[in-house]
């Protein structure tokens, strides 16, 4: 992958400000599709979408996966969920499983599902004929031979001492490797194309390695296993894709795969477009680091809120239709970009604020005593689900005279533009009474625990007889009604913004964000929302959208934070130049 200078950081123009779930709009992909539909060049459009089960899916397998299903949809066509598991130490039904339910709960769906190992047989015997005709070879080398031999971009490479053996001692070795005969490691089939090539993909690439391992599928069916350069052309033919969407880095192998295409004399030739891989800043994709980091206890598995699985996105509070909006929003192209994740947090928030119900939680609490109020008195105030929704309604929420607040809803010292609670100053209870602090308590170390208030019995709802305003709402939670809650807010996993280019030596959990997980344990959250169930999302007035963890109980829930109430992207889109 690219450098530090091969990405930069997105600044959206106004089109990227579409609704979550918005509608995809032109790009070169779409144009090249057209353009071969009139030429006459293909009479349909038939798409796959090809991931390896090696690992659970992220947002970035999201836009893959997506840009396939749209395109087929846009042209009237059909697209394939095509696992590639042709590695079957790595792969797992656990995996699969995974991407057909996530990929399911995106919303997209496909007109078939196939795997790589649906095509073992027919593979084998294209290699055959390859070998036969003298286009591929068995090779003795060692990997590290191979790499050694096929020499560097600007040094040509050496040729295989086995390069020249005979089409008909190269089949008999073929069919050996497939019954089994040799270890692991000890023979590859690689085509026979060109070492002097300045395209390595094309300096006599691996084919076939031996691997005496079980896979998902097929059992021990197989102990050799195509690579995928060899199997992805071939299936794509077999299948009939007409457009074959690869990631940027497929685009050196895309001669590679023509070659194979034109020496098996296929009568379907897929056309391959690259398009850019998603990178967003602060964050890894990579399955291979984030398995690091399960292992090392780093984040707690695939469906860590920290992670950009679409486990961990689900499990952050993000919904479909935001992931939707934002994959489709960053566009298609052929430059690498460094995306802002505040662009991926207005999605979500755009559509929470007109979703999500609103409930009231403190999670930092100070007790506040209402010395006025009538002892062992309790009544209901009505608030508001989503002022957003006509038809979210209202719900009851129970007041008393002992209450909860936010501990930073205080300042004995407070500056000039503080407009929430301090000694003598009065403020509004959202959808409750005026209080006003009269007396401030601390205990021996000299912190406040506590704040003795009065209120005012004709201020209910918001209005008094006189007519007076105050500029500071304060929520809060009835403290006997008060149910104990843990949150935990989250930051981004890692302090370093480019995550894919890394300085020589180090590793991602060098740049682990120590501050990416804070629990708070000591919430106080209405009792509403006590026993949710999990996945449920609210705005907690005044903190931000939390989602129910499936770590809580009905005794003591968990939320984790989704999103902040602050939309820094929106402002950083206002504040950009035109242009």
């Amino acid at each position: 992958m690219g450098g530090s200078n091969d990405y930069h950081t997105l600044v959206a123009d106004s089109s990227h400000r579409d609704p979550p779930g918005g509608e995809p709009g032109a790009d070169f992909v779409r144009t090249a599709v057209r353009d071969d539909l009139a030429s006459g060049r293909f009479d349909r459009v038939q798409t796959r979408w090809p991931p390896e089960p090696s690992g659970y899916p992220n947002i970035g397998h999201a836009k893959a996966a997506l840009l396939n299903a749209d395109v087929a949809g846009e042209f009237d066509g059909s697209c394939t969920l095509r696992f590639d598991d042709t590695n079957p130490e790595r792969e797992s039904v656990e995996y699969v499983e995974a991407f057909r339910d996530d990929m399911a709960w995106l919303g997209i769906t496909w007109q078939q599902v196939r795997f790589a190992s649906d095509y073992f047989g027919r593979l084998f015997e294209f290699a055959e004929r390859l070998v036969q005709a003298g286009d591929a070879y068995v090779c003795s080398l060692t990997a590290d031979q191979v790499r050694e031999y096929r020499g560097a971009p600007t040094r040509p490479g050496r040729p295989s001492p086995d390069r020249d053996r005979s089409p008909d001692e190269n089949l008999q070795l073929l069919r050996r490797m497939r019954e089994g005969e040799f270890p692991d490691g000890s023979y590859t089939l690689r085509a026979r194309i060109d070492m002097a090539s300045p395209n390595l993909n094309l300096r006599d690439p691996v084919m076939y390695r031996i691997r005496h391992a079980e896979h998902h599928r097929t059992g021990g069916e197989w102990c050799i296993y195509p690579s995928y350069d060899w199997a992805h052309g071939q299936s794509d033919s077999i299948e009939g894709v007409t457009h074959s969407l690869c990631s940027l880095e497929f685009e050196n192998n895309r001669p590679l795969y023509d070659w194979f295409l034109q020496h098996l004399e296929s009568e379907l030739q897929s056309r391959q477009i690259e398009f850019n891989h998603l990178y967003i800043a602060h964050a890894t994709f990579g399955k291979r680091v984030v398995r690091a980091l399960i292992e090392k206890g780093v984040v707690r598995g695939w469906d860590d809120p920290r992670l950009l699985t679409i486990r961990g996105l689900r499990r952050r509070g993000y919904t479909a239709a935001a992931i939707r909006g934002f994959v489709r929003s960053v566009g298609v192209t052929k430059t690498r970009v460094l995306i802002d994740p505040a662009q991926l947090e207005y999605y979500l928030r755009e559509e929470l604020n007109r979703t999500a119900q609103r409930r009231m939680a403190v999670l930092d609490p100070l007790r506040v005593v209402i010395t006025n109020y009538p002892q062992g008195r309790t009544e209901q105030v009505t608030a508001e689900n989503n002022p957003e929704d006509e038809t979210a309604g209202s719900h009851e929420l129970p007041f008393s005279g002992e209450l909860y607040i936010e501990a930073d809803d205080f300042m004995e010292d407070p500056p000039r533009k503080f407009f929430r609670l301090a000694l003598g100053r009065e403020v509004r209870l959202k959808h409750a009474y005026y209080i006003t602090c009269d007396e401030v308590v601390k205990d021996t170390d000299g912190r406040v625990v506590e704040l003795r208030c009065s209120y005012d019995p004709e201020s209910r709802g918001g209005g008094t007889a006189d007519g007076r305003k105050v500029k500071g709402t304060l929520h809060w939670v009835s403290a006997p009604h008060a149910v104990d809650a843990e949150v935990r807010l989250y930051d981004h996993l890692f302090s370093r913004e480019d995550m894919v280019s890394l300085p020589e030596g180090t590793t991602a959990a060098d740049y682990v964000n120590p501050d990416s997980e804070t629990v708070l344990s000591t919430c106080k959250i209405e009792p509403a929302l006590a026993g949710v169930a999990d996945g449920t999302t609210y705005q907690f007035l005044r903190k931000g959208y939390f989602v129910a963890d499936p770590d809580g109980s009905v005794d003591r829930p968990v939320f984790n934070r989704a999103v902040g109430l602050r939309d820094s992207w929106a402002k950083q889109q206002a504040a950009a130049p035109p242009g």
